[in-house]
């Protein structure tokens, strides 16, 4: 088995996922061929050195449908030689694109992949492509189906994680999203997108609220108390499979979970002999890669056992880990894991994360492996691990090393 390298990471700003967005006009292939030609700029490629671009989005439907990795290639500066696969693990469709890119490399199929993806959930939005994990009756009475947000509160309940808990650990997500925008932590990789003119649309992350306190998150109304209890509730549901639970506490809000919006990244991954030949220098080797499928009721615990079984097959320990991004998709998901390995808040999401930044779903995975990187790299750091709760019950994390 060869290495995998990578030898560079682009992401968009990420524009909130509403009509008043300033993303909203941009197409997903748009954003989706900005990063490829930046990638390509940025390297010097000719266009006609990458094997295959494989790109995620979960919501693969209208624009977002019709094999959008091969549109966006057609729409770069690649060459029409390059094709296209486009692939849905669902929030982990980028991670899982680029795990599958490394894995080709070292098998040896091929020098050179461009992996990422891409969600404009202000155009398409989420739910829109009616799945059958939650629209099929069949489907949802044999998994117990309940929706995310409700996920989220049983993790919470299950796991003893209070409101307060939830409220704190978002607030000190906008913090350090704050923090991490006012010191340019995010310079080397974030791509400004501009129009056809070439004037700016947007060049940093608008959904964040830097101004969020206690009180604030404390005045929201849980979101999905209704959902779960007004009968007939999802609550009642739940309890069917977790019976010894009295009831579902429900701490989570707009505040305390992910943001809805639009946003794309990509990854240069590729052998040593590729990057020798392109005159490039690896940042980091992709050491590691795993998924596995998890409770669907519960849904949202998958970043658990997919560090776990990462590790076991790696023959590493948690505490071989340097530095960790755990997409934030609900508060409780992260304070899960944190609380599952013991893991210091110091090491893990400190330039915080979907709470205060957002989650296109597509392209969330990809986002996190380059923000753990360039974090690896400002810190001087040495391994780092990312991972994701996945819809419907999976999870899947990624380990790179510092070259």
């Amino acid at each position: 088995m060869r290495d995998a390298y990578i030898y560079d990471s682009v992401r968009s700003p990420r524009g909130k996922g509403r009509s008043d967005g300033s993303l909203h006009e941009v197409t997903p292939v748009k954003l989706s061929a900005d990063m490829l030609n930046a990638l390509k700029s940025r390297n010097g490629l000719a266009g006609d050195e990458i094997e295959d671009v494989i790109w995620g989005n979960a919501t693969q439907v209208k624009e977002q449908g019709g094999c959008l990795a091969r549109t966006a290639v057609l729409a770069s500066d690649l060459n029409e030689r390059v094709p296209g696969l486009s692939i849905n693990r669902f929030c982990a469709s980028g991670m899982e694109a680029v795990n599958l890119a490394a894995n080709q490399v070292k098998g040896g199929a091929g020098e050179a992949y461009i992996a990422g993806g891409v969600e404009c959930m202000s155009r398409v939005p989420m739910g829109s492509d009616g799945a059958a994990i939650a629209a099929d009756p069949s489907v949802a009475m044999k998994t117990y189906f309940v929706p995310q947000g409700i996920s989220a509160d049983i993790i919470a309940t299950e796991y003893g994680i209070s409101r307060d808990d939830a409220d704190a650990f978002a607030m000190a997500s906008q913090a350090r999203a704050a923090a991490a925008w006012s010191e340019n932590r995010f310079e080397k990789s974030v791509v400004e997108i501009k129009d056809q003119n070439g004037l700016s649309i947007l060049a940093n992350d608008e959904y964040m609220r830097p101004g969020t306190d206690m009180q604030a998150l404390g005045a929201l109304k849980p979101a999905f108390k209704d959902q779960g209890e007004v009968m007939p509730g999802f609550d009642a549901v739940a309890m069917l499979k977790y019976p010894h639970l009295e009831k579902i506490n429900h701490i989570h809000h707009a505040g305390n979970s992910s943001g809805i919006v639009d946003g794309s990244a990509a990854i240069l991954i590729g052998s040593k002999e590729f990057g020798e030949a392109a005159g490039l220098k690896p940042r980091a080797r992709i050491r590691a890669t795993a998924k596995i499928g998890t409770d669907p009721t519960i849904m949202l615990t998958g970043p658990v056992p997919a560090t776990q079984k990462i590790l076991d097959d790696s023959g590493m320990s948690i505490n071989d880990i340097d530095l960790f991004e755990v997409n934030e998709a609900f508060s409780s998901v992260v304070l899960r894991f944190m609380q599952a390995f013991d893991v210091d808040h110091g090491k893990l999401n400190v330039n915080g994360g979907a709470i205060a930044m957002g989650h296109p779903l597509g392209a969330s995975g990809a986002i996190i492996i380059g923000i753990l990187l360039d974090e690896m790299e400002r810190q001087d750091k040495e391994t780092g691990l990312a991972t994701l709760c996945v819809a419907s019950g999976m999870g899947a994390a990624t380990i790179i090393e510092r070259v």
